[in-house]
């Protein structure tokens, strides 16, 4: 009688920017390809697009989200970066169309829609589900118990016993497939919205355990960080940021909030609301100059957010290939044209790297080793082709010992890995 075959465990990494899934069964693990409106992609973009439809609310997820939004923006609500807010008490639910979704609703829609454009690979099958999490959460002051029980709520439909690992350890996993000598690595993985970082003792090939987790530390800040900073100095003083406006015989400062909500991609989605829009409007005809916060709400009743983030985005990558790059957006009675330099960026970003650097500090201090005894730098995570971020690393430990590669698809090829371990609690989180 033939032996059934292994139960199939399926890997999740579930980012702030993008998503990736794998499948591991009997020691082999693949990446799973989604289907988009112009051919299949290992990654699938963390984003959602409603629309009303005959009387009902439509939704789309991923590239599909996006092809969507493009062809009706104004009739969109676009989200993106929604995970930044699991860990938020102050985000109870967002209003779309006048309907409210909690986090685990709009988990729950990405998660259904992603398995659908899967072409029947992820239809309920996975005895094991392993997600990754962030070591630290973003936000501010986040509740780690908050975020594991929307983590719970939205992945129990799936109906797999459900696992969550630190990603950079997902990272560390994969990176062991490639390695054929004992080493001791440190994993940093940049993504949209944490910076996590994790140790591990890697052990020759053929080892009974083959890898060893030794120390970990985060936190809240990565590449949509970085955006902010690009933001708060190309955008945000055409939007009134420094402006003052009236009240009674005074004259005060426009309330920052209303700029650090707008250059939060998260929080950007859900300004889009009829209490937001009214506050907004109110302060416009109280400023000393009205246009820019005019402005302001058209770039928001435009959905225009979707689009500058593009313009953001281009900006940065081609800082991370030349010394010199235009930012260029138009929408909304706004027209931007600047040009920044990679100087200039690294300097927006510098508190930013000193907070990075101390976690990466911390996280050997946590393994009890020195740098000096770190074998291998493993870089993961679309932030990571940041030069500045590279940088960092290669002034520490030396550029000789910096490795990379698949630094969007590394963490779901090693969660489905682990997934496989016989005992998962020396890497569950």
């Amino acid at each position: 009688m033939s032996l059934p075959p292994p139960p199939l465990v399926l890997g999740l990494d579930f980012g702030t920017t993008n998503s990736v899934a794998a499948i591991a069964r009997a020691g082999t693990s693949q990446l799973v390809p989604l289907l988009g409106p112009t051919g299949a992609d290992l990654v699938f973009r963390s984003a959602l697009c409603f629309w009303e439809e005959d009387a009902r609310i439509a939704v789309e997820a991923g590239p599909w989200a996006v092809a969507e939004y493009l062809d009706y923006p104004e009739g969109s609500r676009f989200i993106q970066s929604f995970k930044t807010v699991a860990a938020s008490p102050s985000f109870e639910h967002a209003t779309i169309f006048d309907r409210r979704y909690r986090f685990e609703d709009l988990g729950r829609t990405f998660v259904r829609k992603l398995c659908e454009h899967s072409g029947g690979a992820l239809d309920g099958r996975a005895a094991r589900l392993v997600v990754g999490r962030p070591v630290a959460y973003a936000g501010h002051r986040p509740d780690e118990a908050l975020a594991r029980a929307r983590y719970d709520a939205v992945f129990a439909e799936l109906g797999a016993e459900v696992h969550y690992v630190y990603e950079p350890l997902g990272a560390a996993f994969s990176y062991a497939a490639a390695l054929e000598a004992p080493a001791t690595v440190l994993v940093a993985d940049f993504g949209g919205g944490t910076s996590d970082f994790s140790v591990v003792r890697i052990a020759a090939p053929g080892a009974a355990k083959r890898c060893v987790p030794l120390g970990h530390a985060g936190v809240g800040i990565a590449g949509d960080r970085f955006d902010h900073r690009i933001l708060d100095r190309l955008v945000m003083p055409f939007l009134g940021k420094g402006g003052s406006y009236r009240s009674f015989d005074k004259v005060l400062e426009i309330p920052a909030g209303y700029f650090s909500d707008f250059a939060d991609w998260s929080r950007l989605a859900f300004m889009r609301n009829r209490k937001t829009l009214a506050e907004l409007d109110k302060l416009r005809r109280a400023a000393v100059d009205p246009a820019p916060i005019e402005t302001m709400i058209a770039v928001i009743e435009q959905e225009l957010g979707y689009r500058l983030y593009e313009a953001v985005g281009q900006v940065k990558r081609d800082l991370s290939s030349a010394e010199v790059a235009l930012f260029r957006f138009s929408g909304g009675g706004l027209s931007i044209e600047a040009e920044v330099t990679r100087a200039q960026f690294e300097a927006w970003i510098d508190p930013d790297i000193a907070r990075i650097e101390a976690r990466v500090v911390e996280a050997l201090s946590a393994a009890g080793i020195s740098a000096d005894e770190v074998d291998r730098v493993f870089l993961t995570g679309g932030s990571s082709l940041i030069p500045r971020i590279r940088r960092l690393f290669a002034e520490r430990f030396g550029a000789e010992r910096i490795a990379s590669g698949n630094e969007l698809t590394s963490i779901a090829h090693g969660l489905a890995l682990i997934g496989e371990e016989d005992d998962l609690a020396a890497w569950a989180a």
